[in-house]
């Protein structure tokens, strides 16, 4: 049996010595883990053909499983690009000098220990390991089942990477894909500072409601995009195919439509590409009323809104006006992302100031919510709450800070 204590006891040491880590020995590391996984895609790609081959290829997490030659090399521009970024660490946000002479700075520092939970996305191994390293936190991934072998071998070349360049791979451990690894994760208080799930909605409520260590939500996404009575319908279909079609597997992408009812002339046209895509529809009343009839076009049921597919699949919703629909944004939304296409400069003021979301659009589609797409490099997931971070969590997310007095031998009174 893993003594998972023992394992984090020793992930703690280590994460210490991480603070004598040079920028330069980081910039090395992701270096060399660029040359050594280039070196071991074929490695990584057959590990990961064993966990494709226990999955489903229908099951919506089978794209987020898939590994290929162009994935693993996009992955590692996302490495690139987060090297290229500045530190986040010992950046001074505020100092001041006191009457009675104390110097103060408040001081940039990494969080500590990044406990991350995730699913069948062995992308998100080489995407925290590299922010984790840049921010100066020692972490500890638990991966799923579904991606044991991949992550395994992604994690080979980590490793490598980190011996060397002389710096300790015990501050970068990956848990077994067992769930007594999960519960041992989340009961670790005296050794973890910060959880993240990142995955399904259901994954995120376990660990919100199971977790003695501090957790950041992340990652659920139901997404709407209200076709405004002034929308233009060029952009619309362009915005929604790509929302919708791009990669459905993934968290911003389209889950609804909703629709001004004075546009529903417009519908056929909206819905024709997502047609031709094979998405299926689950349209409400007044919309299927217009639509013509097709396999793909079926009546919405209550359990179809507030539903997020990860797959070709998508509601719409008509509504009698923006407050309609801004009202079924707030009642359904789980606050990732939400998009308006409308010419009216009043309605767009009002969506972006009045949707309670990470992240608000106007006139674009929802699929660029994504770290990399930010500027930000990578991301290790896409915040949807309000403490400490919001929208796609980087390099800075991944600090915190601490005031840092120096003094002559002041003593207080």
């Amino acid at each position: 049996m893993t003594d998972f204590n023992a394992l984090f006891q020793e992930l703690k040491v280590s994460s210490r010595k991480l603070q004598q880590v040079t920028e330069q020995q980081i910039q090395a590391t992701l270096n060399t883990l660029m040359e050594r996984s280039k070196e071991a895609i074929p490695e990584i790609l057959k590990a990961n053909q064993i966990d494709l081959s226990k999955m489903d290829p229908k099951d919506p997490k089978f794209d987020r499983l898939l590994l290929n030659e162009e994935r693993i090399l996009s992955i590692l521009k996302e490495v690139k690009q987060v090297k290229r970024l500045p530190s986040p660490l010992n950046l001074i946000l505020e100092e001041r000098t006191l009457e009675n002479g104390l110097e103060l700075k408040k001081v940039t520092v990494p969080l500590g220990v990044l406990g991350v939970i995730y699913e069948a996305r062995p992308n998100v191994t080489f995407d925290v390991f590299c922010l984790a390293l840049k921010s100066g936190n020692a972490l500890v991934l638990k991966g799923g089942s579904d991606a044991q072998y991949s992550n395994q071998a992604i994690m080979k070349a980590i490793h490598q990477a980190l011996r060397e360049n002389g710096i300790p791979k015990e501050a970068f451990l990956l848990l077994p894909p067992d769930r007594s690894a999960t519960e041992a994760l989340l009961q670790a208080v005296n050794f973890v500072d910060i959880i993240i799930p990142r995955g399904s909605q259901g994954l995120i409520d376990y660990v919100r409601e199971n977790s003695k260590v501090p957790v950041i939500e992340t990652g659920a996404g139901i997404v709407h995009t209200y076709f405004d009575e002034s929308g233009d319908l060029e952009k619309g279909k362009a915005i929604i195919l790509n929302a919708k079609t791009r990669r459905p597997s993934v968290c911003n992408s389209l889950d609804c439509l909703i629709i001004h009812q004075s546009r529903l002339e417009d519908l056929k046209a909206l819905v024709t590409p997502l047609i031709e895509k094979q998405v299926t529809i689950y349209a409400d009343g007044p919309s299927k009323e217009v639509l013509p009839p097709h396999p793909l076009i079926q009546l919405a049921g209550a359990e179809h809104f507030g539903t997020e597919f990860l797959s070709l699949k998508m509601a719409i919703k008509t509504v009698e006006s923006i407050d309609q629909a801004l009202d079924h944004i707030a009642h359904h939304s789980s606050k990732h992302s939400e998009a308006i296409v409308s010419e009216s400069a009043q309605h767009i003021v009002r969506f972006l100031n009045e949707v309670d979301a990470a992240a608000v659009y106007a006139n674009a589609s929802t699929a660029f919510t994504d770290g990399n797409q930010f500027g930000l490099g990578a991301e290790i997931g896409i915040s949807t709450q309000k403490l400490h971070a919001r929208g796609p969590m980087a390099l800075n997310e991944l600090t915190s800070y601490k005031w840092v007095v120096r003094g002559h031998g002041q003593i207080r009174s």
